[in-house]
């Protein structure tokens, strides 16, 4: 049985040379580059209605045309 996602929890994360702190919240899913304040955000309606991967496609077509 799954535990209830009532409140925020934090995790550390390495990928690559980097590491990250992600919280994971009711309200979303938040990452931060550990020793920055600011970070990405995805709400869970945006990710589970596929609103986040429609920007993300988004982002690297827009990209793609500035090279």
């Amino acid at each position: 049985m799954a535990t209830k996602l009532d409140k925020a929890i934090k995790r550390e994360l390495t990928h690559g040379d980097k590491t990250y702190t992600v919280t994971i919240a009711p309200d979303g899913l938040k990452v931060v580059e550990k020793g920055k304040r600011n970070g990405r955000e995805l709400s869970w309606s945006s990710i589970i209605s596929g609103d986040a991967h429609l920007n993300e496609n988004l982002n690297i077509s827009v990209d793609a045309s500035r090279s």
